[in-house]
């Protein structure tokens, strides 16, 4: 029975659906997630493997000390794990994305960086790692520019400015986003960059011995212009010309080696406008949240399954399905308390739906980008066309109304 490590996000989206993949592949799993220590057993896991995922060096000693026999593969189910699951794998000889090439995609100014020394269309970006450093640029930048954390994902951290006073409103903000997300923020700083005009992408992959095998190309049919970059709709096959997605694929495949990719999920995002491909970036892991789901009927599997089918070097049966289908990360309409959603039952009947997942829950706080990096839940379809994938998802939506209390202010006695 192969053995595997599965790196889970205390509040990961995708944990159930890897341990369901797991079990159907018959493989033996070890869970280790990014628990406190001393909460883990409240929650009914074992202190052992409650790892610091934002402290790889860390980390890695205490997982192999508990881990015991080997292990056949280990995986990142998320962004955050990446780090410590490449070090791992070095650490047990296991084949995977060198540590090197993980940190080179995860840091948003070294990836512009590799770009541009390699030929890439690349915005003109700046570092600045204090707020001093930033303030300092508004009076030289070509703007609109977008003001990035070097490390969030989903959309957190990234701020569009149009001229110097929102440029300085972007800086403070990002920032304090960046030091409550990120444990290095303080010596990361920001990265300043051009805005790049056009319509956004995504490219789902896997890299098999470095080669790149296109899972989907999807259409994100909503502009992202800013000044936040929520993203709301995906939907496969996408409607470019021939030449373009082979252009972006070709794209995707050069920067993957140039960074040291080597095999695994991919995940790229990228602009297309008149001068060309424009890459967002190139992560070693697979699409976020629930929306793996969308490719189940074309992968004739879940993308879980194939990503543990790869990494334990087990046969990939690809199905080759021609329906389009989409789907919906639902957009946070306000900071506030989740209450609940009604029109449910008439968003399920509109044609073309396949299921709703609502994942927030009654009383969580949420939050939309900038400040916040998660959904209210997603939506998914299929049709004949993309087309009408898109329009099923539009119309499901429209049915819904949520229900969120308006984050209050903390009174002044109570936050001192």
């Amino acid at each position: 029975m192969p053995r595997v490590l599965l790196l889970l996000p205390a509040a990961g989206y995708r944990n159930e659906d890897f341990l369901a993949a797991a079990q159907k592949l018959g493989a033996e799993v070890i869970t280790a997630a990014d628990y406190c220590h001393r909460l883990a057993p409240l929650m009914g896991m074992s202190p052992i493997f409650s790892l610091p995922f934002d402290q790889p060096e860390i980390a890695v000693e205490q997982a192999l000390a508990a881990l015991g026999r080997r292990v056949d593969a280990v995986l990142a189910v998320d962004d955050h794990g990446l780090e410590l699951a490449a070090l791992l794998r070095q650490k047990l000889g296991l084949p995977g994305n060198p540590l090197h090439a993980v940190r080179t995609t995860r840091d948003k100014l070294a990836f512009r960086r590799l770009l541009t020394t390699h030929g890439f269309n690349c915005p003109h970006f700046q570092a600045a790692i204090s707020e001093a450093d930033a303030l300092a640029l508004a009076p030289l930048l070509r703007y609109p520019v977008v003001v990035k954390a070097r490390r969030l994902s989903a959309s957190r951290g990234v701020v569009r400015a149009d001229d110097a006073a929102s440029f300085a409103q972007a800086v403070v903000r990002v920032r304090r986003i960046q030091a409550v997300a990120d444990r290095d923020a303080a010596h990361l700083g920001l990265i300043v960059e051009t805005f790049i005009p056009g319509r956004e992408y995504a490219l789902e992959g896997l890299l098999e011995n470095g080669a790149l095998r296109v899972l989907a190309l999807f259409d994100k049919p909503d502009p992202l212009d800013g000044p936040y970059f929520e993203e709301t709709l995906y939907v496969t096959p996408s409607r470019l010309p021939a030449d373009t997605q082979a252009a972006i694929a070709a794209e995707v495949q050069r920067a993957s080696a140039l960074a040291g990719l080597t095999g695994g999920p991919l995940h790229a995002e990228m602009r297309v406008n008149d001068q060309g491909v424009w890459l967002l970036e190139v992560a070693a892991r697979s699409i976020g949240g629930l929306c793996g789901r969308v490719l189940n009927e074309r992968l004739g599997m879940s993308l879980e399954e194939l990503i543990l089918r790869h990494a334990l070097n087990t046969p990939l049966p690809m199905s080759t399905h021609s329906d389009a289908s989409g789907v919906m990360m639902i957009p946070i309409p306000q900071r506030g308390i989740f209450r609940g959603a009604t029109g449910l039952m008439q968003a399920r009947a509109v044609a073309g739906v396949g299921d709703i997942r609502l994942t927030a829950q009654p009383g969580q706080m949420v939050a939309p980008p900038p400040e916040g990096g998660g959904y209210l839940g997603f939506i998914f379809s299929r049709a004949a066309g993309p087309e009408a994938a898109e329009a099923a998802l539009r119309t499901a939506h429209a049915e819904l109304a949520f229900d969120i209390q308006a984050d209050l202010p903390v009174p002044r006695a109570c936050a001192q």
